[in-house]
């Protein structure tokens, strides 16, 4: 996609010599964009043969927004989220969790302790730094409430870029998104386990009110899997789910991750704990737990820690799984490499723990 098949074979063949050390193992878009072999969009003339499907690398960062000092940023789109974009331009789709309203001057701040916004050059930012798709269902989507809503909806339109998790209705919140990636057709879906007790109503999509796409909703989550299914290679449910900084999935997200499975999910990402969680393989499918925070303006600590996960699929399935670990600081992540990074990788490959998923795909 946008050029990316030269640099994601570089990073297929690193993965190769790496993976046992690093872990072994209604928005625009929606539908559907196709690439072909060289990842460059076809359209128009004679209709190609289907492309084989080729091994691809997808690439995942937690939580990001443009706070504090990370706004001045997005005048520069190419270098908006620093050093870490080239691990995000060299994967075949790179995909965060967006977690801000995107409005200007609209909407009313919620009745919550913190508010993120930002303006609709965040698409551009986000585009020019290598991310292909973003979830937008997180308990900070809709922070300026309704009206925050439409502009955030009008800005989806008017930008093209693919957001998945909000929409209109609960049918534009749950629709994935698609896109052909060198052969393999892929169906992304995003919804949000996390809403603050006084504002679900308001937030949830539902036939008739916009929204975010609840999966607290478990019948509809798996409804919405089944239809990703359809027609699809490899169905990717991103979820903003869990505690904040609890390093271990609780059981409401163990068992949710069964049923998405079960429902034909072959990766489920998320995030929402600030800090990373552990990932690992359920029944032939890739889980992981909590991406943490990615371009975040009050990282410090334990919520610095961060990185890119990377997963090759091949024939529909995730083949090997590597964590690039970074740490944030002034609000971006920034590769570790060394002993640095050797160390973070050890530590992340621990978190598979308390997880009961499996280091290797079987």
């Amino acid at each position: 996609m946008r050029g990316k098949a030269v640099a994601a074979a570089a990073v297929a063949g690193a993965m190769a010599l790496t993976a046992a050390a690093c872990g072994g193992s209604d928005g625009p878009g929606a539908e559907g964009a196709t690439s072909s072999p060289s990842g460059k969009a076809s359209s128009g003339g004679t209709r190609p043969a289907p492309p084989a499907k080729e091994p691809i690398i997808l690439a995942f960062g937690g939580d990001t927004h443009f706070e504090g000092q990370l706004r001045s940023r997005l005048g520069d789109p190419e270098n908006a989220l620093g050093p870490v974009a080239k691990q995000l331009r060299a994967a075949d789709l790179a995909m965060i969790n967006l977690e801000t309203a995107i409005t200007t001057g609209g909407g009313t701040p919620a009745p919550k302790s913190f508010t993120f916004r930002a303006p609709p050059s965040a698409f551009k930012a986000l585009q020019g730094s290598g991310v292909d798709v973003v979830s937008m269902a997180n308990n900070h989507g809709m922070d300026y409430m309704e009206g925050g809503l439409l502009d955030s909806l009008a800005a989806i339109k008017r930008s093209g870029f693919p957001v998945v998790g909000i929409g209109k209705n609960a049918d534009a919140a749950f629709r994935p998104y698609r896109v052909t990636v060198k052969g393999n057709k892929l169906a992304i879906v995003g919804a949000t386990q996390v809403l603050d007790d006084n504002l679900i109503q308001a937030w949830t999509a539902t036939d008739t009110k916009g929204g975010l796409a609840s999966a607290k909703d478990i019948p509809r989550m798996v409804q919405a899997v089944k239809e990703a299914r359809k027609g699809s290679d490899v169905v990717i449910v991103h979820l903003h789910w869990g505690a904040e900084l609890q390093p271990c999935p609780l059981p409401r997200q163990q068992e949710l991750a069964k049923q998405l499975v079960a429902a034909g999910a072959d990766i489920i990402v998320g995030g929402h704990a600030h800090i990373p969680l552990g990932g690992g393989y359920l029944d032939g499918s890739y889980v992981h737990y909590g991406m943490g925070n990615f371009v975040f303006y009050s990282a410090n600590g334990k919520t610095a820690e961060s990185g890119v996960l990377l997963l090759k699929v091949e024939n529909g399935k995730v083949t090997k799984d590597k964590w690039a670990p970074a740490r944030i600081s002034g609000g971006l992540p920034i590769p570790l490499k060394g002993a640095a990074a050797a160390s973070a990788v050890k530590r992340w490959n621990g978190l598979r723990e308390c997880t009961g998923l499996q280091a290797r795909p079987s």
